[in-house]
């Protein structure tokens, strides 16, 4: 059980949305929102507050009755649950709650605590609000997603529930749940914020240090099949640049390798006198995308880490317009909900994933061309050649999945278009940024998954079960344990799609 209460890491994140873990909300968290909701009520009287008295967007200038105040509200729910597209998957809409019920917990917007605890059964319960991937343009936060979310809360709508898409009201009742009581500015309060872009953006991250792990693994295991020399990897080279990321990643690199008998020492083969050949039968230095591996992989790792500090931030944040603020007995009208940092933060993610994923591919392309390793038969085939195929096939999909990821690495970031009669002249397209790089994420796991699988072939291919390190040998045990070494030609498609099941896990 985690107790929401003042700070949420993203550790505590992933084991709420990832392995389950219950959620529940402190007495402080309780009395905090309380505080909020009272001090709103009483301060709102005979002043005007945007999204309480006010319409919204452009037609804040219109006075709303008080008898209509409260209906006001449902309007704004209703009519923003206006999405298309593919649903949100389970987890993104888990996470994006998550983060939603955190920022509510700070007591800046003056919700009723009916709002927190249903958030928190959401969870709890495995009830996953339809949200659709289109729809927001990130700047008054995720206004159509959040809306999708809140039309939930208020009752209505639809869910996923056990697996089956369902009304709201029905699993409403099967759970003895009841709405969310609207009291004063509920909807607005839900609506404007950063949480579905954020908690997509948690899952990303997550995904995205998973991908980089593999990435690291192969390119390990690639450096062991060419037997190449190990001091592109070494302390002291990748110590002379003074890149955390570089540094770590070689680091990884050497623990990986530590117990090969494949790679080798320069110093022992070309740092000797012994060696006269005047042109040289074997390498002097290998390809780059197998000696610049912790250049290129250290960018990814610094922008993961530095992806996670924004989002940590984001997810503890107050993201909602306008800001209530107890402690000075007064509401600030502003923009908090606008997503720049996350969107940013995004298309960096997915930059330095799609460049993972070139590495990936180039490292595949390297194996399967025997002109260029001079080591292994053509697309690694282990059959007769000119009869089987081996890898040839999947190669075309691994290409093409990296040059789509190349396209969708374009910036959502700087992509804003003015929008709401020009209220929202610029925007942040951050939720539209946070899924395609959702995209690009689970196309770096489909290419790691082909180029894995002809490492695994060109292993055997060479007989070097039992001289790779230990940490590769785990590896291939386990791809072994998926998939049989293919010699004669067969559908590739499913025994793909178990080892990317492998991966991801």
């Amino acid at each position: 059980m985690k107790i929401i209460n003042e700070f949420l890491s993203l550790k505590d994140f992933v084991s709420i949305v990832f392995n389950d873990t219950k959620v529940d909300v402190s007495d402080q968290v309780i009395n905090r929102v309380e505080e909020s909701f009272v001090f709103l009520k009483d301060f709102s009287k005979n002043k005007v507050i945007y999204g309480v008295n006010t319409g919204f967007g452009p037609m804040a200038q219109y006075r709303i009755k008080e008898e209509d105040q409260l209906q006001l509200q449902y309007n704004l729910i209703r009519s923003h649950s206006s999405g298309t597209g593919k649903p949100l998957s389970p987890v993104y809409v888990k996470s994006a709650i998550l983060a939603r019920l955190n920022t509510l917990s700070l007591g800046n917007s003056g919700v009723n605590t009916s709002v927190i605890y249903l958030m928190k059964e959401l969870i709890n319960r495995d009830i996953t609000p339809l949200i659709f991937e289109h729809g927001g343009v990130g700047a008054s936060g995720d206004l159509v997603q959040l809306a999708h979310l809140a039309l939930v809360l208020i009752g209505e709508g639809e869910v996923f529930y056990k697996g089956e898409r369902r009304t709201t009201k029905e699993v409403f009742e099967i759970e003895k749940l009841l709405p969310i009581e609207i009291k004063i500015r509920e909807g607005l309060a839900l609506m404007n914020g950063t949480s579905v872009m954020t908690g997509i953006g948690i899952v990303n991250v997550y995904n995205a240090e998973k991908i980089l792990e593999w990435s690291i693994k192969c390119s390990c295991a690639i450096n062991e099949i060419v037997q190449a020399y190990d001091d592109h990897l070494g302390e002291e080279l990748n110590n002379t640049k003074l890149h955390k990321g570089q540094q770590e990643v070689a680091q990884r690199m050497r623990a990986n390798l530590k117990d090969s008998s494949l790679v080798r020492k320069r110093a022992d083969h070309l740092y000797n006198s012994e060696n006269t050949e005047d042109v040289f039968k074997e390498k002097v230095q290998e390809y780059y995308s197998l000696r610049c591996v912790p250049q290129i992989l250290g960018p990814v790792l610094d922008t993961i880490n530095n992806v996670s500090k924004v989002l940590e931030n984001e997810i503890n944040s107050a993201n909602d317009n306008p800001i209530v603020c107890v402690k000075s007995k007064h509401v600030y009208h502003g923009g908090n909900f606008h997503g720049d940092y996350i969107s940013l933060e995004m298309d960096k993610l997915k930059l330095v994933i799609t460049k993972l994923t070139m590495l990936a591919e180039r490292q595949l392309n390297y194996l399967l061309n025997s002109k260029l390793n001079e080591i292994l038969p053509p697309f690694v085939n282990l059959g007769t050649l000119g009869f089987n195929f081996g890898m040839q096939g999947v190669q075309f999909t691994a290409t093409s999945t990296t040059a789509e990821s190349q396209m969708l690495s374009n910036s959502m970031y700087v992509h804003s278009i003015p929008n709401n009669n020009d209220n929202q002249d610029i925007v942040s397209m951050g939720t539209n940024a946070a899924v395609i790089t959702g995209k690009v994420i689970e196309n770096a796991f489909e290419v790691l998954t082909i180029e894995l699988v002809t490492i695994v072939q060109a292993i055997d291919a060479l007989g070097f079960n039992d001289q790779v390190s230990s940490d590769t040998r785990k590896m291939y045990d386990e791809v072994r344990n998926i998939i049989p070494e293919f010699k004669e030609d067969q559908v590739m498609y499913p025994y793909i799609q178990k080892v990317k099941d492998y991966l991801m896990k």
